[in-house]
């Protein structure tokens, strides 16, 4: 006769257990991430930017050129970025406050002219001032300002993450060696991180390409519509285009109350109908596309995504929302062998369940 395998040993939690023990141990971490923030947003973002440009590192390798070389051009590039993506949201602020300046006679002009019409369908006087205010142009240039002080705010933390990308790009050219070090003791975690820098870098290859295509066609549109500097919100396009599903609606803000003041309602239905037409061709229906090819990552998680870390970080949440959610998936599911139903919940095409092994193999055979 042949012994029956030994069967495993029953797990010491059962499985509501252990997942009511991750949620209260996810719920632990983020309410540190979420009084650290001023710390842990500019670390995120400095992450971010150091594997975005970790690339340019290669070519000087291969030329044989120092290491100290590749780090620096990291460093530089990662630098440029960071100015030129600081200098385009400074332009389209300090751009709108400037207009709603210069136009505030003819907005105010137009505000009267809505409420009279809201007044006329038979609107209470109550929610008839709640659009006054909104529309109001000192309300106005206070959410400019608003969106100035945040700014700002981001940049007092440029401190942080200036000298983040010092010390991470100097580590990274140690780390790159971590394969040839460990060996295949290291091969899987290795493997996981190499994939997750990949598909960030890949994200905002993706975004960055249909931004410049939709901050064309915007240009071009508010260029031929007459709305006041279409330059600075073809650029405020471009950069509201990487925060996911609801950057187009604060690109659409700031032209669309200038040209209800130059063009009056024609103009203003104008603007918000070709952004909507170019924004739903592109952002919905052609970049997710790309997008879930990118970093897999489900349409649900990703809108999701945006107002979670919004809250946890702040504003930079927004703007890292996607690679945020790549890096938790990476290091609380990719490790666990059990998981891949949550992984294919999340849209990761590769998490597939092993195949179920053949019957007939696990039979004990007879002897003759």
């Amino acid at each position: 006769m042949t012994r029956a395998a030994a069967e495993p040993p029953p797990p010491l939690l059962s499985s509501s257990t252990r997942t009511v023990l991750g949620l209260a141990a996810a719920v632990i971490v983020l309410t540190g991430v979420y009084f650290a923030r001023e710390l842990v947003g500019p670390l995120a973002l400095a992450i971010v930017l150091v594997v975005i440009c970790e690339p340019v590192r290669r070519p000087l390798e291969r030329r044989g050129w120092p290491h100290w070389t590749g780090t620096t051009a990291v460093i530089l590039v990662a630098y440029l970025v960071l100015a030129v993506m600081g200098a385009l949201l400074w332009l389209a602020g300090t751009q709108f406050a400037r207009l709603v300046g210069e136009f505030s006679d003819e907005l105010q002009d137009s505000v009267q002219s809505f409420l009279g019409w809201l007044r006329s369908v038979g609107l209470d006087d109550q929610a008839a001032d709640a659009a006054a205010a909104v529309l109001d142009p000192e309300t106005l240039v206070g959410l400019a300002s608003s969106l100035g002080g945040a700014v700002l705010g981001v940049a007092t933390a440029l401190f942080f993450v200036v000298a983040y990308i010092i010390f991470m790009a100097a580590d990274a050219a140690r780390y790159r060696d971590a394969g040839r070090v460990f060996g295949r003791a290291k091969a899987p975690t290795l493997a996981r991180i190499q994939r997750l820098n990949t598909g960030v870098r890949r994200y905002y290859v993706v975004n960055a390409t249909f931004g410049a295509i939709v901050a064309i066609i915007d240009g071009f549109a508010l260029l031929w519509l007459g709305v006041p500097a279409p330059l600075v919100w073809a650029i405020l396009a471009f950069v509201t285009n990487f925060i996911p599903n609801i950057g187009f609606v604060l690109g659409l803000i700031p032209p669309a109350v200038l040209a209800f003041v130059v063009g009056g309602w024609p103009m203003l239905l104008a603007v918000i109908a070709i952004y909507c037409v170019v924004n739903v061709v592109l952002q919905v229906l052609v970049q997710p596309k790309f997008v879930s090819d990118a970093v897999d990552l489900s349409l649900t998680l990703s809108f999701f995504s945006v107002i979670f870390w919004t809250f946890v970080i702040g504003p930079l949440g927004a703007i890292l929302s996607i690679p945020l959610t790549l890096f938790v998936r990476t290091l609380v599911l990719e490790g666990d062998p059990q998981s891949h139903w949550l992984r294919w919940l999340s849209g990761d095409r590769s998490a597939v369940p092993p195949p179920d092994p053949d019957p007939s193999s696990t039979q004990p055979r007879r002897r003759p």
